[in-house]
């Protein structure tokens, strides 16, 4: 079996949700989202996992979080900052967003060393999924991988989103379109593109799967980002631009893989209620005791 680590992308400043919703407690013992993250991770059989966060916060992180289940998985911290760029490159003055997820992911290459599950932090993923990428990396498999939702179950009730429309043959992945400002709608889905959306499209939600291979491509990549788009304040190096890069250039293939569990999150302040009331349904269903950790 490979030794499995959950790399956790939790260094953004949910500038929509208005605070740090990493550390918002939606679970009845003050659980927060990530708790059922790495609950689930655990019971998949996961044994490290890695937070990406800002180092400014790491105390308070510490405190309402890791301490919880230290005791019970590897913890490990990375930071993410904006200043740390490869050689003969500065960060701009007037710079404050983060570099996007693909330097976040850069950020822990020194610490992950086989097959790793990369998931932001604010959402809900599932049991099921993060057993589906364990199942996959512990069956033999080396390719990137990549748990896809429907788009209709992956929407907020009080504001756009934006997602990932994938397009897929074969249960590979062709490619992901960052698409914004998607809103429920009686025929399905409206955007501001005017795309025939039906609500059952698959969408990326940031589950990826990765072997180290990754940090390679990303180092080379991330300069040449930079060499583009350093003086943009608002320019960001993603994942799925990173994946459709790799894709195109038939340098990798991405395993699209399945998962029947739902997806929630809280992109707005007012999802906050209805995630909480999810993760109630889920703990009389029996999936959850009413205190995570320590685990028992």
């Amino acid at each position: 079996m490979n030794e499995l680590t959950l790399l956790v992308m939790a260094a953004g400043m949910g500038s929509r949700y208005g605070g740090l919703k990493q550390l918002d407690e939606v679970g009845p013992s003050g659980e927060t989202i990530i708790d059922y993250s790495v609950f689930d991770a655990i019971k998949a059989g996961f044994s490290k996992v890695v937070f990406i966060i800002r180092k400014d916060f790491e105390d308070e992180f510490r405190e309402k979080i890791t301490n919880k289940f230290s005791h019970d998985i590897q913890v490990e911290f990375v930071f993410q900052d904006i200043h740390q760029l490869p050689s003969g490159f500065a960060a701009p003055e007037q710079r404050i967003k983060p570099w996007g997820t693909g330097h976040a992911i850069l950020s822990a290459s020194n610490i992950i060393e086989g097959p790793f599950n990369a998931i932001n932090a604010d959402d809900y993923y599932g049991r099921e999924s993060f057993k589906t990428i364990a199942d996959y990396y512990n069956n033999g498999n080396n390719s990137f991988s990549m748990v896809a939702f429907q788009l209709e179950k992956t929407l907020s009730e009080f504001g756009s989103v934006t997602r990932g429309l994938c397009t897929v043959k074969n249960d590979h992945l062709i490619n992901v379109v960052e698409t914004e400002n998607l809103l429920k709608s009686e025929s399905g889905v409206s955007s501001n593109n005017n795309l025939d959306l039906k609500g059952d499209e698959p969408v990326s939600m940031n589950m990826w799967g990765f072997t180290p291979v990754i940090f390679d491509y990303l180092n080379s990549m991330f300069e040449r980002f930079l060499s583009n788009n350093i003086n943009d304040d608002k320019s960001e190096f993603l994942i799925p631009s990173v994946i459709n890069d790799l894709i195109n250039s038939g340098e990798q293939h991405v395993q699209v893989l399945y998962s029947k569990s739902s997806w929630f999150g809280v992109t707005y302040k007012q999802d906050k209620p209805y995630v909480v009331q999810q993760i109630q349904n889920l703990i009389n269903s029996g999936l959850y005791p009413q205190k995570l950790f320590p685990l028992k």
